[in-house]
């Protein structure tokens, strides 16, 4: 059905407070997916703050802040594909410490969510993580490829960008990334209780996204040496664009809200499936 998309964050919050009134035995994992700069920490933001207000324990977790060292992403360099060094694509998380994380929620343990610090391109020090201490009622847990599911290995064959051509021309790091989502992502996501998927009107708008978010970073943390030129982030992009188009195509079928996005990132329409 398609529901008024003026309040497209009103509408997810009242899917987690109608979950919340039947009582579930554990936190409410609530899944938050969308390509790069589509807006997933603003609706992370708001909805925290609404639930917040509402009485109710939430807390955020970027899948971002799930990225192994940079130390870890050379090692996977060096011994499996040297495309690896890239955060990003699943294989460069740490899913070990996701899973961690939310037994520790599930068990309402007191925890400590991980951060990244994308200006240094390495995980931040254990002392910048947020620490929780009450028991959770929700976790939103946002990231750009959270909830994805793997490509056939027929899909896989051709290259999809110039990257794909010119550096992975025997297919060897892309089968990673696949062979990840279909093996150790699989737990990390079948958590998730509810999926929401910010759709972007296709992928060639990422690169605009993108850009926009590297100058914020840029004025938040000036002369940090992980932040990239426009040209860097245009061969970075190529990265994401497989499983972002493949997202694109195969999650609105399943998404249990699909909050469809027009280039200025307003909302056009959203799509319940409940």
């Amino acid at each position: 059905m398609s529901d008024d998309p003026t309040d497209a964050r009103s509408l997810v919050q009242a899917e987690i407070l109608a979950r919340l009134g039947a009582r579930p035995a554990q936190p409410l994992v609530v899944g938050i997916c969308g390509a790069q700069g589509s807006g997933k920490s603003t609706l992370a933001n708001g909805l925290l703050r609404g639930l917040n207000d509402a009485g109710f324990a939430a807390a955020a977790l970027s899948i971002d802040d799930l990225y192994l060292t940079l130390a870890e992403r050379e090692r996977l360099a060096r011994e499996v594909h040297p495309l690896l060094r890239t955060r990003g694509v699943p294989g460069t998380h740490d899913v070990d410490l996701g899973l961690s994380v939310l037994a520790d929620i599930d068990a309402r343990r007191p925890t400590l969510l991980p951060r990244f610090d994308k200006s240094r391109d390495d995980r931040a020090p254990r002392e910048r993580w947020e620490k929780i201490e009450q028991p959770l009622d929700v976790l939103l847990f946002e990231g750009w490829c959270v909830g994805a599911r793997p490509q056939s290995p027929q899909a896989l064959v051709d290259p999809i960008n110039a990257l794909e051509r010119d550096e992975d021309r025997d297919g060897r790091w892309r089968a990673y990334v696949n062979a990840a989502l279909a093996g150790p992502y699989r737990p990390l996501f079948d958590r998730i209780d509810c999926l929401t998927l910010l759709a972007a009107p296709g992928f060639e708008i990422v690169r605009a996204w993108r850009i926009q978010q590297e100058n914020d970073l840029r004025q938040s943390a000036p002369g940090a040496p992980g932040i990239m030129t426009d040209d860097q982030i245009a061969r970075f992009i190529q990265h994401y664009e497989r499983l972002t188009r493949h997202i694109l195509v195969e999650m609105p079928g399943r998404a249990d809200i699909t909050i469809a996005l027009d280039e200025a990132r307003r909302v056009r329409d959203v799509i319940s499936a409940l």
